[in-house]
């Protein structure tokens, strides 16, 4: 399922949403101009590689120190052009209703904690992967969550793909952001069996730790009390 828009008006200027996907673009126009070479080397450097942490006995603050910081860096690669519009535009649609219910300055820590602990659920998951994640999906499924927390039966205006028919209808958010976590838990549980969960080149993982973690830190990161959309196709 593709979104386009939902009908929940936000009240603010979501500032932080539009900085985050501005940030992201910009880092993506560097990766961009970097040599092909240069570039292997600084996704490697700056995404998250699960199997560097058996270093950690060896040079425990430099492999702490660079861990820590490619889990930070990570959140603003991507692994090329359809993966950064992918996650910029679920960005876009969820994150300024989530942004308004918050405020701009716990939105901004929300989203970052999503992030974090979506790379540490990957992680507990491919201890041995040596293959750098990379990418903002982990954080703007934390967004996902809280916002299906928050208004499930928003109406969102969706195209879904069926055969030759790609119709565009309004669905109930819970219909359309459930059957997307559901789509990362079965495909997150099949990887279980993979020598790596990258096999796929998807961090399903990250996507539900991120998804998770968005409905249960909205009710400590709202200031805001929701405003129920209830699903009415004629209002």
């Amino acid at each position: 399922m593709i979104p386009f828009r939902d009908n929940v008006p936000s009240r603010g200027y979501p500032i932080i949403t539009i900085l985050i996907i501005a940030a992201n673009i910009t880092v993506f126009i560097y990766q961009f101009l970097l040599p092909s070479e240069a570039l292997n080397r600084f996704l490697f450097e700056y995404g998250v590689v699960p199997a560097k942490l058996q270093l950690i006995g060896q040079q425990p603050v430099q492999i702490t120190t660079g861990f820590g910081l490619s889990i930070l860096a990570s959140m603003f690669l991507h692994g090329g052009l359809f993966h950064l519009i992918g996650n910029m535009w679920f960005l876009w649609i969820f994150g300024d209703n989530i942004e308004d219910r918050m405020g701009s300055i716990r939105f901004f820590f929300f989203y970052f904690l999503c992030g974090i602990l979506a790379t540490w659920t990957h992680i507990l998951f491919n201890l041995d992967s040596q293959i750098p994640t990379k990418g903002a999906s982990g954080a703007v499924s934390g967004v996902l969550g809280a916002y299906l927390v928050s208004y499930p039966f928003a109406r969102v205006l969706t195209m879904v793909p069926l055969f030759l028919l790609w119709p565009v209808v309004e669905l109930p958010a819970i219909l359309v952001l459930g059957s997307w976590f559901l789509i990362q838990l079965l495909h997150g549980t099949a990887s279980l069996g993979e020598t790596s969960q990258l096999m796929s080149g998807i961090a399903w993982w990250a996507h539900i730790g991120g998804f998770i973690s968005g409905t249960v830190l909205i009710g400590m990161f709202a200031r805001r009390p929701v405003r129920r959309y209830y699903w009415n196709r004629t209002g």
